[in-house]
């Protein structure tokens, strides 16, 4: 995550934790965990971040994005668990930031609690964001902030389901966007209706 994207979520962070506790769908390894969480830490809330950290599909073998380094020798697969446990311990945030292992679906299913911030940064292809965004965006509280990591309007630029998703949320009625927030290429909307 680019520091600039990264402090603009911190900021985020500190409006939307007036609303309820953050939530951040994708971790890898921690590091905009470390933004969130310090944000939650400072209001007085907490930051639950949900992966099942085995990668995306980008992060797999033969990808663009694959670190061999984060492969599992035992499973053959990647765990990036025991890296994000030590982003969050190295930044003292063990507290604050509770780790929720597991597909973002499948949890999203199971949760009762309205959320101050929703920050989707899950897999980026056409299924697990669309999925992701049905699954979370009805939990965001009125009043808190749904945002959405990796939004690119030009195709060269990035893959185009998370800026679809961004659209989605932008025509949905429910969401507005922060003009001054669009940052690199995160994008942030406040929601303005009561949760469905």
């Amino acid at each position: 995550m680019p520091a600039g994207d990264g402090l603009a979520l911190h900021a985020a962070g500190l409006d939307a934790a007036r609303a309820g506790p953050l939530l951040e769908i994708g971790s890898w390894c921690g590091t905009s965990a470390v933004y969130l969480g310090d944000a939650a830490e400072q209001a007085g809330t907490v930051l639950f971040c949900v992966d099942h950290h085995h990668g995306s599909e980008e992060n797999q073998a033969g990808w663009e994005h694959h670190d061999p380094t984060l492969v599992d020798p035992r499973t053959g697969r990647i765990d990036t668990l025991p890296a994000f446990r030590r982003t969050i311990a190295d930044a003292g945030l063990e507290a604050t930031v509770i780790a929720v292992v597991g597909e973002s679906t499948l949890v999203a299913a199971h949760w009762q609690t309205r959320l101050g911030m929703v920050f989707i940064d899950g897999g980026h292809g056409r299924a697990p964001a669309h999925a992701d965004y049905d699954a979370w965006a009805p939990l965001v509280a009125a009043g808190g902030l749904l945002a959405i990591h990796d939004v690119f309007e030009d195709r060269a630029a990035g893959g185009r389901p998370p800026y679809e998703v961004w659209c989605r949320a932008v025509e949905s009625g429910r969401f507005e966007p922060i003009a001054e927030a669009g940052y690199g290429s995160l994008r942030i909307l406040r929601r303005l209706d009561t949760p469905c």
